[in-house]
C-alpha cells in the first residue's frame, strides 16, 4: 500500500456573490496555483456535471461556474478547451445541458462540445498500470475509456452536495460519469472503491487534473437530486481531488476520513484527505459546520440499498445486470421526475429563483 501523503495539499476557498462571481472563480483558481498543474500547450477537457436533466439548485454544474472557469482559462492563455458531458441510463445529457443553461455558455465561447456516450465519440480498451481495487473484477472483460481523454488536461466542475451512496459527492465522483460507460451503475455496490480506482486511472491518462467546486447553492439531504438547497456563496479549487472533497466534506459537517472513498484514496497516496495536512488559502473557515445530513434516503434510494447491501443482494445480477434491468431506470424516473420534481422540487426551484443566484440563472 502506498504511504499516506505527508505534503501539504492546497485548497482555495473563496466566498462570492453574483456580482463578482467570475472574478472570484479566477481568484480561487489562481490561489490554488492551477497554472502550475495544467500544462497550457495541450487541450483541456471541462468535465461538466449533469446529475439531472432538469434544473435543480446544487444538482449540476451551474452556468456561472462554467463561464467563470472558461473566462479564467482564456485570460491565462488556455484556448484549446473542450466541453465534455456524459449521459446515464436515467439522465439525458443533451436535454440537461439546455435546461441547466450550460449550452448557452458553451456556444458563447464557441467551445467544441462532446457527449461521451454517443457516436461519433469512441471508447477504447485501457489497461491501468496501477492496482485496481474493484474495477478489474466488475469488468473482467477489460476496461474502456473515452478515446478523447488520454493526453489531455481535465478540469472537473462538481457542485457541493450530499449523496445517498457516498455521503457527499464532489471532484472524485465527477469522474464517475466520464470514465465509465453506461454500465457504470454496476459499480454502485462498491462505489467507494470505484472512485479510488478512477482517480488512479486519471493520474495515468491526464497530464493535469484540477477541480473547481461550486457551493453558491449547496445541496443537503438525499442527493444528488432530491435535496434541500442552501445559499452558501462559496467556491473551492484545488489540483488535489482528494483534498478538495475533504474540505467540502468538512464544511458540510462530516469527518472527511470517515468517508470511505476519501480515506481509501488518502491511504493509497492519491491525495490528501486529512484536513490537518491541507493548506487552506483564501478564507478562514475555522469552525465552519453546515450540519448537513448525508444519511437521508428517498423511497428510490432505499430500494437501491436493499439490492446493493441488503437482503436483495443475491438478486443484484438479475435485477440490475440482466435484460430486465430497465425496470430500475423506469422506477427512478417515475419517482424523481413524475413525483418528486412535480410535487416537491418545482416549489423549491421557484423559491431559489427569488435569490440573487436564481436571478443570475434566469439571465442566461
Amino acid at each position: 500500500m502506498a504511504q499516506p501523503n505527508i505534503h501539504k495539499a492546497k485548497v482555495a476557498v473563496i466566498y462570492t456573490r453574483p456580482e463578482t462571481v467570475f472574478e472570484d472563480i479566477g481568484r480561487a483558481m489562481r490561489l490554488a496555483d492551477y497554472q502550475t498543474h495544467l500544462p497550457p500547450d495541450i487541450s483541456t477537457l471541462l468535465k461538466i456535471n449533469i446529475s439531472w436533466q432538469y434544473y435543480y439548485p446544487a444538482c449540476s454544474t451551474s452556468p456561472w461556474q462554467l463561464e467563470g472557469v472558461i473566462k479564467t482559462l482564456h485570460e491565462d492563455g488556455y484556448n484549446d478547451l473542450i466541453a465534455a458531458h456524459n449521459g446515464t441510463v436515467v439522465v439525458d445529457s443533451f436535454e440537461g445541458e439546455v435546461r441547466n443553461k450550460q449550452k448557452p455558455v458553451q456556444d458563447k465561447y464557441k467551445l467544441p462540445n462532446i457527449h461521451l456516450d454517443v457516436p461519433p465519440n469512441k471508447w477504447i480498451p485501457f489497461q491501468p498500470k496501477g492496482e485496481m481495487l474493484v474495477l478489474d473484477k466488475i469488468f473482467p472483460e477489460g476496461l474502456t475509456i473515452p478515446e478523447i481523454f488520454p493526453g489531455k488536461n481535465v478540469v472537473h466542475l462538481p457542485t457541493m452536495k450530499t449523496h445517498v451512496f457516498t455521503t457527499m459527492t464532489g471532484a472524485m465522483k465527477n469522474a464517475f460519469g466520464g470514465l465509465l460507460n453506461r454500465k457504470r451503475h454496476w459499480t454502485h455496490s462498491v462505489i467507494h472503491e470505484t472512485l479510488v480506482d478512477l482517480l488512479t486511472i486519471q493520474k495515468e491518462i491526464h497530464p493535469g487534473i484540477f477541480a473547481v467546486m461550486d457551493g453558491t447553492f449547496a445541496g443537503d439531504g438525499p442527493g444528488p437530486r432530491a435535496m434541500r438547497w442552501h445559499e452558501k456563496n462559496v467556491f473551492l479549487a484545488s489540483t488535489d481531488q482528494v483534498a478538495i472533497d475533504a474540505v467540502a466534506a468538512k464544511l458540510m459537517g462530516f469527518d472527511p476520513m470517515s468517508i470511505k472513498f476519501i480515506r481509501l484514496a488518502h491511504e493509497k497516496g492519491l491525495g490528501c484527505g486529512d484536513p490537518s495536512q491541507i493548506e487552506i488559502v483564501g478564507e478562514d473557515i475555522t469552525g465552519v459546520n453546515w450540519h448537513f445530513e448525508g444519511t437521508k434516503n428517498t423511497f428510490a434510494s432505499r430500494g437501491q440499498k436493499l439490492i446493493y447491501w441488503g437482503p436483495l443482494k443475491p438478486l443484484e445480477n438479475i435485477l440490475l445486470r440482466s435484460p430486465i434491468a430497465p425496470w430500475s431506470f423506469v422506477a427512478s424516473n417515475l419517482y424523481h421526475n413524475a413525483y418528486w420534481l412535480r410535487f416537491i422540487g418545482n416549489r423549491r426551484v421557484k423559491e431559489a429563483m427569488k435569490t440573487g443566484w436564481g436571478q443570475l440563472f434566469q439571465q442566461y
